[in-house]
């Protein structure tokens, strides 16, 4: 199958991208394949059980996609705007303005698409919205949007260790949440609140998360369709987690980090302090001990879990960048649901929010991953970009439009 990629950030909101070049370019299967994987890997977690009830071990689901779906995510949003903003050779001048304004478009169309969303979300949730902390993404991105890739990736390694340690130090003065989903009587009522949730308390919050967006950036500005580097992404993302976990296992496992976490948090128990490392903080990590950083887990946001996370999403997307030189074809429900996922991840929320899902998981599962597959490769066929997508896209184009050829109207889309 030939499929034709669009310089288009990941998933879940695949808009593309700071400005729609009128060209269009061939589509990058595997970067669509990785990004129908990540949703896949969310709605995972939203709806199968995370633990066996006759081990209360950890599901196989839980361990492949806890906090590695939202991380390549983002790690993917950072590849399409590496695409769009010029790709090997950034943009300059007039066009990198363009960019940044299409950008700026973006992120609040979907940060007011993940409130409208918010505001249908029971109390208790039944998944955690990321739409708001990716308008965060988008926002965060503008400055570094210029930069080449040796630069991105020198910078994602400084956010890594930079935005845990900021986080870890501001903990004691940041508001607690008040809710899993910001909604807009939320920002309305609190912003500090939301601001501090989205940027260092929340789920995925978006200062540590800089650490994948720059790196994906740094992707995007890479020949992605060359063999080799296909291969080096790969190779480089399976020694970047295993290097990662072996901080892990020889400072806290074999160093007696583990006691001095067990000293300095004297309230928890040690099975309470394994249940952090394998099911992640409620909501945040303990701010007693520097030794909490070197702790992976999901959602806990150290620099292990960052760097380790990080690997992983580079190694499968090099994987399937690799796969999709060979079965191409075969990877089409994946690669479609990734050409749209900011339709079907919205379509998914707002289904979970009808809180059916709990008597028969694996049922709604199959029922929602096979309908949005279905439905992206038809849409696909039909009309190509989604419904969603072409939404935000026009509008962000017609706004980066503007400042290319002001006063002239400027063609978004095909």
């Amino acid at each position: 199958m030939v499929n034709v990629h669009h310089p288009a950030p990941g998933a879940p909101p695949s808009a593309e991208g700071p400005g729609l070049p009128v060209l269009r370019k061939p589509r990058l299967v595997g970067v669509d394949a990785a990004r129908g994987l990540a949703l896949v890997g969310m709605m995972s977690i939203h709806i199968l059980p995370t633990w066996n009830p006759e081990t209360y071990e950890p599901t196989l689901q839980w361990q492949l996609f806890a906090g590695r779906a939202a991380a390549l995510f983002a790690l993917l949003a950072g590849v399409g705007l590496g695409f769009s903003s010029g790709g090997r050779t950034p943009h300059r001048g007039r066009t990198m303005t363009g960019d940044r304004v299409g950008l700026l478009v973006r992120a609040v169309l979907v940060t007011a698409l993940g409130l409208l969303v918010n505001q249908v979300m029971p109390e208790d949730p039944p998944a955690y919205d990321i739409l708001l902390y990716y308008g965060m993404f988008f926002l965060l991105a503008v400055p570094f949007l210029h930069l080449p890739a040796r630069t991105l990736f020198v910078l994602a390694g400084v956010t890594a260790v930079a935005g845990p340690v900021l986080m870890q130090a501001l903990r004691g003065m940041l508001p607690a949440l008040e809710t899993y989903n910001p909604t807009l009587t939320g920002v309305l009522s609190d912003p500090g609140t939301v601001l501090s949730q989205v940027l260092l308390t929340g789920t995925y919050p978006a200062v540590p998360y800089l650490t994948y967006l720059l790196a994906g950036m740094g992707i995007g500005r890479l020949n992605l369709r060359s063999l080799h580097v296909q291969a080096r992404l790969l190779g480089a993302g399976l020694v970047l987690t295993v290097g990662a976990w072996l901080v892990y296992w020889v400072l806290i496992l074999r160093s007696g980090g583990y006691d001095r976490l067990m000293s300095s948090t004297p309230w928890l128990s040690e099975e309470q302090i394994d249940e952090i490392i394998v099911w992640g903080p409620d909501p945040v990590l303990p701010d007693t001990s520097w030794w909490w950083l070197l702790i992976p887990g999901p959602h806990t946001n150290t620099p292990v879990a960052l760097l380790s996370d990080l690997g992983s999403g580079a190694a499968v997307l090099g994987a399937l960048l690799l796969l999709a030189r060979v079965v191409g074809a075969w990877l089409l429900p994946l690669s479609a649901m990734g050409s749209m996922t900011l339709t079907l991840y919205t379509a998914h929320l707002l289904a979970l929010a009808a809180m059916l899902h709990y008597e028969v998981p694996l049922l709604w599962f199959l029922i929602h991953a096979g309908v949005a597959a279905l439905f992206a490769v038809a849409w696909q066929r039909a009309y190509g970009r989604g419904p969603l997508e072409r939404v935000v896209t026009r509008v962000a184009g017609a706004a980066r439009g503007r400042v290319l050829a002001p006063g002239r109207r400027v063609r978004a889309g095909r």
